[in-house]
């Protein structure tokens, strides 16, 4: 039997993982049993093999009911975003590290170590990046959010070590495109520009059209959490963390491949109102070298229609 557990499988990114877990397995082998946790679920699954649990992973006594069964697996999505963690640095410090500690050392006691996938966020490096980002950049938060995935990095790659799972961090970048306003996500935007212009609505964004940011559409992070929980342990790096591979590409090119998508006339509906505070943490990435990842087998959507079909899918 295959016991998949997901964190934040309400959010954006764990719908889609869970849609996938369900259709085609994990690594070849059906999965028999999907736990999901988050906050709330809109109504129960009409699948058999889920198990919903409602609350925080914060709560102790609903992790526990998670892995009342042998674990193969677990997605470890769920976080309190950057910009609602800034305003509430308690709740932020309690879903965004606290809680990592203790999904990582409720597993203590499994007979097996099942594999442990890490969602972190670029947001380590922080705002003061060099002429290039490497996979050897050292990391520097500018904010809480970025501080403590960080240190869950560190945690997940000392568990392993411990024999407590087979863990793997992966950082992701802007993720698109997540549908609604993105409330306390200060990327909001990049989501927003494929549905606003899709739809044929105006919008304006808080950086400048030149800026430059990280891309990856839902299908493709979903494609790489799925192959780091389960390609050969025995390739991971030291730190048990990677880059996940990116487009980098202007906020102008997205809008302009979009427009040649969906009409022309897209062009005209973007305002710029650049925000330093965003533009820096957001679409200032200098180039990207990832050539650990991809040797690893993690990918990027390879070009920007694909980003888009990818992106706007389902």
């Amino acid at each position: 039997m295959t016991h998949v557990v997901v964190t934040g499988a309400k959010g954006f990114v764990g719908r889609a993982l869970v849609e996938r877990l369900l259709a085609d397995g994990l690594g070849g082998r059906r999965v028999a049993k999907l736990t999901l946790l988050d906050i709330a679920f809109d109504a129960p699954h009409d699948d058999a093999r889920v198990m919903q649990l409602k609350g925080s992973i914060a709560d102790a006594e609903l992790r526990g009911r998670a892995y009342a069964s042998p674990v193969d697996a677990v997605f470890h999505l769920a976080s309190f975003p950057g910009g609602a963690a800034e305003k509430n640095y308690a709740l932020g410090r309690s879903i965004n590290l606290e809680a990592t500690i203790g999904l990582l050392d409720d597993l203590r006691g499994q007979a097996h170590a099942p594999r442990f996938v890490f969602a972190s966020t670029v947001a380590v490096y922080g705002e003061q990046l060099p002429a290039t980002v490497d996979e050897h950049t050292l990391p520097a938060p500018a904010l809480s959010y970025g501080a403590h995935k960080l240190i869950g990095e560190t945690l997940v790659a000392d568990a392993t070590r411990l024999r407590w799972v087979q863990g793997c961090s992966l950082r992701l970048p802007g993720v698109v495109a997540r549908p609604g306003d993105g409330a306390g996500l200060m990327s909001a935007f990049m989501s927003q520009l494929f549905w606003k212009l899709a739809a044929g609505e105006p919008l304006t964004v808080p950086v400048s059209a030149g800026g430059f940011a990280w891309w990856i559409s839902v299908g493709a992070c979903v494609d790489n959490l799925l192959h780091a929980a389960t390609v050969d342990t025995e390739r991971f790096n030291a730190r048990r963390t990677y880059q996940m591979p990116v487009l980098r590409l202007t906020i102008a090119e997205v809008v302009d491949a979009l427009a040649a998508r969906f009409g022309a006339d897209r062009k005209a509906l973007v305002a710029y109102a650049p925000d330093p505070f965003i533009e820096r943490l957001f679409a200032a990435y200098p180039p990207l070298l990832t050539p650990e990842a991809e040797e690893l087998g993690l990918r990027s959507d390879g070009t920007v229609d694909q980003l888009i079909t990818r992106a706007m899918a389902g």
